[in-house]
This record gives C-alpha cells, structure tokens and sequence, in this order.
C-alpha cells in the first residue's frame, strides 16, 4: 500500500469543510499529519460503515476457521444446530 500525502493538522483546521466534503466525495480518506506522520484520517461516514462490516466479517470467518482447525486437531466433533437450539431454548 502506498503512503498518501498528508495534510497537517493545522492545514486541516483552515480546511474542515472542504476536506469533509472532498472525503465524501471522492471516497477515499483524507490523512491527517502532526509532524510529518499520519495521525488521523477523515472518511466517509457510509464508506467507514461498510469497512467496519467487512472487518466483522472477516473476524467472524477467521473465528469459524479457528474452530474448524481446533476440531480437526482434537477429533471433535460438530454439535447438530437442533441440539444447540435445544440448548438455548430455542425450540
């Protein structure tokens, strides 16, 4: 991933309107610097939804995945959905 251009922050006070605007627009996070390093970024309020979805997502994949290794390495084996539901006190 490449290093994008960062605005300072005191470049960002003057700015705030049109770099929220530009953020909305264009897509894609405007950073944010404080002595040459990026700090913070400004994103679309939609875009940073759908992001942390897919962060979500992903945790609940690597979590299935995780559980599927461990029950191939203790030869355990999957509980039937009724049973769980049974247990719950969903049926």
């Amino acid at each position: 991933m490449s290093e994008t251009a960062a605005l300072s922050v005191s470049e960002a006070r003057q700015q705030l309107a049109e770099i929220i605007d530009r953020a909305r627009s264009e897509h894609t996070p405007i950073y944010l610097a404080r002595r040459g390093r990026r700090v913070a970024a400004v994103i679309d309020a939609d875009d940073l939804d759908g992001i942390l979805e897919l962060a979500e997502d992903m945790a609940d994949i690597r979590a299935a995945e995780a559980a599927r290794a461990e029950m191939r390495a203790t030869g355990e084996t999957p509980i039937p959905w009724e049973q769980v539901k049974a247990d719950v006190g969903l049926t």
